[in-house]
């Protein structure tokens, strides 16, 4: 068996220790004489296996007890409407818009009440996040929204807005798990699974208690934060699967030292890709320094040619799915947390012998 090292944004590479456990445990789940794809969600072992997902999440953030988990399906997408549908009581929520999920979110948050975009980085395509002003913030809101890391785009926030009472609502669907994080500063955190916690299809909210209110009658049933946790994330059939690989990649992320070590290996696994980046005379990356991603890495030649060369030369050698987002053009490295060092070590390896064959 090839294995490739897979660059892909999302759905994105998987530690294969979890993929290994799940292949073993694929038709008989402990002794259950079944797979999880084919157990009841209202079984004792599928409710020992959400019940260990979520105290396992709770215990690698550090997760305070005023809060609620919740394993959702629809994805961030979802969480979109849920978010202003739940939260937007007032009729008005600040959001900075630093890319394509922010402004998505933006979008949908606009259906629901006044929306004010208190900062953008727009202006340059998204190559910075915008440095803030509270002056512009709204002391009414009923949250303020930010998407912590920039899937297409490369960036990431260093430093949290500080809100005030107001809550801090943050889609980080791409970098959670990836560092540490103080749950405490935010109202609510979601995050799809498909980048750094699981396979596709289940969504983790994490929601302070105060904000789990009676939901406008008019709001659907399904799009209820208080539904779903009165009925423990089983109000109906929930993803069974992702949420079972899920906890797979929970335990993996204990095994290696939590969230302060995994931290540290991707620190130094982006240190590897913008070093090079820095001193290539071919390859330039596309954010401004001080707002890198340790997640994803968007890079380009100048010359689309040469960019479309490089990703399919890339893909002889086992670097696969490298190929830039439309909107930005050039390569895109996605390192999330499964992508082992030697994986970042093989793509830069190839960098430089490309760019020796191509001066």
């Amino acid at each position: 068996m090839n294995r490739v090292y897979n660059f892909s944004a999302g759905p994105s590479v998987l530690p294969e220790e979890v993929l290994n456990i799940a292949s073993d445990e694929m038709l008989d789940w402990h002794g259950s004489g079944m797979s999880v794809a084919e157990m009841s969600h209202r079984s004792k072992w599928f409710e020992e296996i959400i019940n260990t997902a979520e105290a396992d999440l709770r215990e690698l953030m550090n997760i305070p007890s005023n809060y609620k988990v919740l394993f959702l399906q629809g994805g961030a997408y979802t969480q979109f409407a849920m978010v202003p549908l739940n939260l937007m009581n007032k009729g008005k929520a600040d959001y900075v818009n630093t890319g394509a999920w922010s402004k998505k979110a933006i979008s949908e948050a606009r259906k629901f009440g006044k929306v004010n975009v208190v900062a953008s980085s727009e202006d340059t395509t998204f190559t910075y996040i915008p440095e803030l002003d509270p002056k512009t913030f709204s002391r009414d809101a009923d949250y303020f929204h930010i998407t912590t890391n920039n899937t297409i785009y490369g960036t990431r926030y260093t430093r949290l807005p500080e809100t005030g009472a107001v809550p801090l609502v943050a889609d980080m669907s791409s970098n959670i798990l990836s560092e540490v994080v103080d749950v405490s500063k935010f109202g609510l955190i979601y995050a799809g699974a498909q980048k750094n916690m699981g396979p596709a299809g289940v969504v983790a909210v994490i929601i302070r208690d105060d904000l789990v209110t009676e939901a406008n009658p008019e709001v659907p049933t399904m799009l209820q934060y208080k539904i779903h946790v009165e009925n423990g994330s089983m109000y109906n059939t929930p993803p069974c699967f992702s949420i079972y690989v899920c906890g797979l990649v929970y335990k993996w992320l204990k095994k290696l030292g939590g969230i302060p070590a995994m931290q540290k290996i991707n620190e130094e696994k982006a240190a590897i890709l913008y070093d090079y980046l820095d001193n290539s005379n071919m390859f330039k990356g596309t954010v401004v320094k001080k707002d890198r991603s340790l997640m994803n890495v968007p890079f380009v030649t100048g010359n689309k040619e040469l960019d479309a060369r490089f990703v399919k030369d890339a893909e002889k050698k086992g670097l696969v799915n490298l190929k830039g987002h439309r909107s930005v053009g050039g390569m895109r490295a996605s390192i999330y947390n499964a992508m082992p060092v030697e994986g970042v070590k093989a793509l830069v390896s190839f960098m430089k012998e490309f760019e020796a064959e191509n001066k």
